[in-house]
């Protein structure tokens, strides 16, 4: 009897918590069902009340869209609202495609210009060119647009035919042309070729639309001419779609490995992506090109290449996205774009670099510092961490000092204006890979730079300016002024000395600007790999067998003795 009694209280202690349990999470559920029904009566209430006693009208459209954007503003900067007229940037976003005519624009004194029009796409069709000065759109002067406004009088629906007003340097009388606006596809492989007698490289802009047959494609036309290894260019490609991730990884990886997975709250957003097809090449050498703007889908190619030892991760640390978004749609064409999950790499580790969820005093988001990261390990046993982006196999020291003049050369359009006027004095060019102005080439640029009376910060000046400042609070302004006399006068603004200073950066990008008049975006990559650094030490490896191979190993017990003897 006592044993009846003791299973039946066990029983009854078990049902008894079973209940207590179900009517808390009952009430919890309740608890936030009641919290957001209040609240979504207050903001409706407040919003009555505006609209019937504010001294000014209010517009409803602006004033939801504010609040919805603060609400969203609590989250992380990925999910985001967008009304029915916000819809075209979403469409570029996720498809790579817009209604336009597929061209890059600038603005030009007073007014836009054509930058670059894609190959194939309705202004080079039409014969726009670079340097063409948009006067008019549809007889609306373009005279003191902005680039932006400028840009959505371009755009449209695809099908829709405008006329266009240009004046063309070297023609006297303006030219007008008129253009239908397509379904614009945005470059996402803008080149590939054979960068030495036996790599082959890829470059990769972004994973929106759909850049997987083009980069199969684009392999096995290398493989057809010889390349016996590989470079994947992901530098600046700030992500897209997932699954063009996945299947461009499948290229490479053998079927049924787990390229990437998710976790999110509902089961819909807790999944597993594999690679299903065989793969092309398993074998070939690869080498994988990332910078601080590879981001989300580029971070789950380079981390499931690094992951699998697939190939070698070269450059500088990526972004570190590590979240998941899908499109929902809302009432009257509106959508939503909302994080569902993070994901997580095959050695299972998440790159996501800032936590959203734990703010600063002051709103801001801090990066995850090294040593709270965790170790996770490659399919060879190599270490890599989460929390940070893709780390590299090879890291790159960044240059210390970029080129400001550079920077006002390019912004001033002195290069843009120069390459037009080359392009009329000069009817072809030698191919991209043998291209470049000549010193007399460069003194004539020179000289236009100087008498055009160009200004531009230089950097010297504003560090000593916060210098002075600095002795000035400190009391050394005076007992020091003849040295900072001394030193200024040394600092002395010499454009002719500046421009030969920075002589070989200004004469690459002279060289880019130009070959892509002549070649269009396919020759300015050519010309821009000619001093690519970061290439060179791709290809320096992919010509190492044995460091490359070494790269790919986990550490010996000797390396791993030496680790700790040099810690």
């Amino acid at each position: 009897m006592d044993n009846k009694r003791k299973i039946k209280r066990i029983i009854l202690t078990a049902v008894a918590g079973c209940l207590m349990a179900t009517a808390f999470i009952s009430f919890q559920k309740n608890d936030i069902n009641f919290l957001k029904s209040k609240n979504m009566e207050i903001f409706q209430s407040v919003y009555n009340e505006l609209d019937q006693l504010y001294v000014d009208t209010i517009d409803p459209d602006k004033s939801v869209t504010n609040a919805i954007d603060g609400m969203l503003a609590q989250l992380d900067p990925y999910t985001v609202y967008y009304s029915e007229e916000d819809n075209e940037e979403l469409e570029l976003m996720t498809k790579g495609t817009y209604g336009g005519i597929g061209s890059l624009i600038v603005k030009h004194k007073d007014y836009v210009a054509i930058a670059e029009p894609y190959v194939g796409q309705p202004a080079y069709e039409a014969g726009l060119k670079a340097g063409d000065l948009i006067l008019e759109i549809d007889g609306e002067d373009m005279k003191d647009k902005t680039n932006a406004y400028v840009s959505n009088k371009l755009r449209g629906e695809a099908g829709s035919t405008f006329k266009i007003k240009v004046q063309r340097p070297g023609t006297k009388s303006p030219l007008t042309f008129d253009i239908t606006r397509r379904e614009v596809q945005l470059p996402i492989v803008p080149y590939y070729g054979m960068v030495r007698d036996s790599i082959g490289y890829i470059q990769i802009s972004s994973f929106s639309g759909a850049p997987y047959p083009i980069v199969r494609d684009a392999f096995v036309k290398l493989k057809e001419q010889g390349a016996k290894s590989l470079i994947i260019d992901l530098r600046n490609n700030g992500g897209g779609l997932l699954d063009q991730a996945v299947k461009i990884a499948n290229l490479f990886i053998p079927e049924g490995k787990e390229i990437v997975s998710m976790r999110g709250k509902t089961k819909y957003s807790i999944q597993s992506y594999k690679t299903t097809d065989e793969p092309l090449d398993t074998i070939i050498p690869i080498a994988i090109m990332v910078n601080s703007q590879s981001a989300s889908a580029s971070e789950i190619l380079a981390g499931a290449m690094q992951d699998l030892d697939r190939g070698v991760i070269i450059g500088y640390r990526t972004f570190g996205k590590g979240l998941v978004q899908n499109i929902r749609p809302l009432p009257y064409n509106s959508s939503l774009k909302l994080t569902v999950a993070k994901y997580y790499t095959p050695s299972g580790r998440c790159i996501q670099a800032l936590d959203y969820s734990h703010r600063n005093d002051d709103g801001s988001v801090s990066r995850v510092p090294d040593s709270l990261t965790n170790v996770f390990h490659t399919a060879a046993g190599r270490i890599v961490r989460d929390g940070g982006g893709i780390k590299p196999d090879v890291e790159l020291t960044p240059e210390k000092f970029s080129n400001n003049m550079l920077f006002y050369l390019v912004a001033e359009n002195q290069i843009f204006d120069y390459a037009t006027d080359y392009c009329l004095k000069h009817k072809t060019i030698a191919q991209p890979e043998d291209f470049s102005i000549t010193d007399a080439d460069y003194e004539e640029f020179k000289e236009r730079v100087i008498n055009s009376d160009f200004k531009y910060d230089r950097q010297s000046n504003k560090a000593l300016d916060a210098l002075k400042e600095i002795a000035e609070f400190e009391g050394y302004s005076e007992s020091a002024k003849a040295e900072f006399e001394a030193l200024e006068k040394k600092l002395s603004h010499d454009l002719n000395h500046d421009l030969e200073y920075f002589k070989k950066d200004v004469v690459n990008y002279i060289n880019i600007e130009i070959s892509k008049r002549y070649y269009n975006q396919v020759g300015g990559e050519i010309q821009q790999l000619k001093n690519d650094k970061e290439l060179d030490k791709a290809i320096e490896i992919l010509n190492s067998p044995g460091e490359y191979k070494q790269l790919l190993s986990a550490p010996t017990k000797q390396d791993k003795r030496k680790d700790k003897t040099e810690a």
